[in-house]
This record gives structure tokens, sequence and C-alpha cells, in this order.
């Protein structure tokens, strides 16, 4: 079950992380990391894909090596943030097909509000991978995934760059068969629902806004 996140706990994650978490990090370098973090955090994520033996002549002779097999995964961010990690991901697996959701957190309910919704057919042969770098009161997460498995998804994934106990618990709850993958999970929230500690508004961190 998702109640049992899987932190990716690498050094190079951790100090990346932290540089996330200092609040003078400009938000060139906030971008360049997201990207970075996602590519070392895609190598856990994705470790487990499946693969099938090709016969190949390699400049020395003929050998029998290992592909990736099967329908190519889907890679699922959530408008705006969860495209810093995508950039990621995309070099890891440039192949990936990409849909977007767009969905954004009302500031009084906190409840999750979908305004945008393009995603590839075929979904239910495909790993979807939902990308967002927060995962907090873990609304947007649930109405992501949900939105996924209306089209069809059956193998679901959340990739994260901090989650709160909070939104790991709601998400176990409401999808207890999507594996979250993420650098951290941090204390709690606060009033305002966002992580604590933290690093702030990832999305507003990443593209200079308020």
């Amino acid at each position: 079950m998702s109640a049992n996140p899987v932190v990716v706990d690498h050094p190079l994650v951790a100090h990346k992380l932290s540089l996330l978490r200092d609040r003078t990090t400009p938000s060139a370098q906030f971008r360049h990391l997201v990207r970075e973090l996602a590519l070392l955090m895609g190598y856990e994520l994705l470790r487990d894909l499946p693969t099938e033996l090709r016969d190949i002549e390699t400049p020395v002779g003929p050998a029998r090596v290992p592909f990736l097999a099967g329908k190519k995964l889907v890679l699922v961010p959530i408008l705006r943030a969860g495209n810093g990690l995508l950039d990621g991901l995309l070099e890891l697996v440039p192949s990936a097909r990409v849909g977007h959701l767009g969905i954004y957190r009302d500031h009084d309910t906190l409840a999750a509000v979908e305004y945008y919704c393009k995603l590839p057919g075929d979904l239910g042969q495909r790993l979807a991978v939902v990308v967002d770098p927060m995962l907090a009161t873990g609304n947007s997460a649930v109405a992501a995934v949900g939105r996924l498995k209306q089209h069809g998804a059956r193998d679901i994934r959340l990739a994260c760059l901090l989650a709160a106990p909070e939104g790991v618990a709601h998400l176990a709850r409401s999808h207890p068969d999507v594996r979250i993958f993420t650098a951290a999970v941090d204390e709690r929230l606060n009033d305002r629902g966002y992580i604590v500690p933290g690093l702030g508004d990832a999305g507003d961190r990443m593209y200079g806004t308020r």
C-alpha cells in the first residue's frame, strides 16, 4: 500500500533537496535542481520496468541484450509545477508518452479544481506516472489518480519531491494501489495546507511568481 512510500535516500538527492529548501535559492537554480532530482529519482521510480532480449551486432560480434519491453510509459505532470519534474524524467525515457492534468488548489477550501485534461490513449496497457513536486493535502493527487482511472489506467505511480504524512495517508485511503516515490516525508502540514518544513510553493519558486 502507498501508506509506506518509497523514499529515495541517496546522498545526492538529499543534498539537492536541501538546496531547494533554502529560501535564497534563485528560480533558475531551483528549476535546474528540480530537473536533476527528477532524473536521479527516476532510476528508483522506474527500476522494475520490463525488458526483453534482442539480438544485435556490437563492433566486436553478436550479442543478446535487454531492451525496454511493452507499451511505453505515460508521464502525467500536474500543471504547472509538475512540468519541472517532467524534463528530468524525459531525459531518462525520451520516448515516453506525456499527458497533462491541470489541477489547482483552492486556497480557501484546499479542494482540488480541475481545469484541463489531455491524456494519451491505451492507458490500461501502460505504466502511468503522476508527477507533482509536492504531496501536501493529497487532494490534487487523489483527483489526478481518479481521472487517470476513469481513462482506464490500472498501473499508476506518483512521483514527488516532498510528501506530508497527511497527504500520504489521504492517497493511501483513496487509492491504496498507487505507489508513492518521494525524496523525503516531512513533519506535517500547517494550517494553510503547506508542508512543514517544506520548501514553500514549488510552482512559484520555479517560475518566479507569487
